[in-house]
């Protein structure tokens, strides 16, 4: 069994060393501007990948077969225009 106290005094350590540490609030505005950045660089990028797993969703409610990690893969990071290709595979049977 794990000793209770003594994850608690460790918790109350690790809390304590954060507290009224310039350190830590420097390093949490970095990682703040750094998110912001982020999404204003790959917000295009990213709604393309989440529209094209959206669509993969779509497409196996309809019941469309599609291979599950290939599709994910694709579509994750070609949007709908990789999802459209993984159809059109589909269609000749490549896929």
């Amino acid at each position: 069994m794990i000793d209770l106290t003594i994850v608690s005094n460790g918790v109350e350590t690790g809390i304590n060393s954060l507290l009224n540490n310039p350190v830590s609030l420097i390093i949490g505005i970095i990682l703040i501007i750094l998110t912001i950045v982020f999404l204003v660089f790959f917000k295009n990028f990213l709604i393309n990948s989440i529209l094209g797993i959206i669509g993969f969703i779509i497409c196996a409610l309809i019941g469309i077969k599609l291979p599950f990690w290939l599709t994910i893969f694709v579509s994750g990071i070609f949007g709908l225009a990789g999802l459209g290709v993984i159809l059109i595979l589909k269609f000749f049977g490549v896929v």
